[in-house]
């Protein structure tokens, strides 16, 4: 392993993690207007504006405010929840488990399905199956996270029962419920990362197969297998890597609006319930929990590029 490579992705994630949460400090302090009177609103009293001020720190001068949002970060301390009187932490940690284990199963569900159609459309260039699948990934992309969610509600939880579509089962509570569960929104989001994932494989696929090496691979009597899925998949998997990389974030984002249609406790909703009620320090709390994580895969992916690719290594 060259610890000199990882050192230096390690220190780029800090520097945007550290990046996102001056951000996240900027956009809420900078921002003109008074923070405490959009939330208790006009009719609220001056004594309760100054009450709540006090309480977010927006009295005190920037400097200090800044100081104490960095400090309270460190320690993961985000404050309290205006709406829910509770640790920003504590509900962020009963809530993130259930989004992540969506967007981790929608991005399984991306690479499962996306390679061997990817890899099935290449091989049958401008026959049957190629069509096919161009078609399917067309409407992937054409039709919204939201609306196959709706559609397979109505289809497999309503109309064929074979899920249920009206809680959640917590993991610790019955794993293979708790995977029902989530089978249908995890579908719902990945139907659209799987088609863009698709039609990017094909054709990297097909620019690998036309170049020289590949032709060399068959003068030497290798097997198509072999010359497909040994040499042509993984020099193409390395920028589709890239993309799956680039698109967790969204990924991230259709998981926050599938769980509306599917009522899922995910952070999803608490983050619409801040918005909604101007939860200031649970709105910023998520912020940086959330792009904490979209940073931390594409570290992960990254680090992925040093084993898929050998000349990467030498660099």
């Amino acid at each position: 392993m060259d610890y000199r490579y990882v050192t230096r992705r390690v220190i780029t994630l800090l520097l945007t993690v550290v990046f996102v949460i001056l951000l996240t400090f900027s956009a809420f302090r900078l921002v003109p207007g008074n923070p405490a009177l959009a939330i208790l609103g006009t009719e609220a009293t001056p004594e309760q504006v100054e009450a709540l001020q006090a309480k977010l720190g927006a009295d005190l001068p920037l400097s200090e405010q800044l100081a104490r949002w960095l400090k309270g970060v460190a320690v993961l301390d985000f404050g309290e929840s205006l709406r829910f009187a509770t640790p920003v932490l504590d509900l962020i940690g009963g809530r993130i488990p259930v989004t992540l284990s969506l967007a981790l199963m929608s991005l399984a569900m991306t690479v499962v399905v996306s390679i061997p159609l990817g890899i099935a459309a290449a091989r049958a260039r401008g026959k049957a199956a190629d069509l096919i699948v161009s078609i399917g990934t067309q409407l992937g992309l054409a039709v919204p996270s939201f609306w196959s969610g709706i559609v397979l509600i109505l289809l497999f939880g309503l109309t064929l029962k074979w899920v249920s579509v009206s809680r959640f089962v917590p993991w610790s509570e019955n794993p293979w419920l708790a995977f029902k569960s989530l089978l249908l929104p995890a579908v719902a989001v990945a139907i659209p990362q799987i088609a863009i994932v698709v039609r990017y494989l094909r054709t990297t696929m097909l620019e690998q197969l036309g170049l020289d090496y590949v032709r060399t691979a068959y003068s030497k009597g290798l097997t198509e297998f072999t010359i497909h899925y040994k040499h042509v998949l993984k020099n193409a998997l390395i920028p589709v890597i890239t993309v799956v990389g680039m698109n967790f974030g969204e990924i991230l984002a259709g998981s926050l609006v599938i769980e509306q249609v599917f009522t899922l406790p995910g952070a999803g909703r608490l983050l619409v319930t801040a918005i909604a009620n101007r939860d200031y320090p649970l709105i910023q709390g998520m912020v940086v929990m959330i792009a904490f994580a979209v940073i931390s895969i594409n570290f992960l992916v990254d680090l992925s590029y040093r084993w898929l690719d050998p000349k990467i290594r030498l660099k």
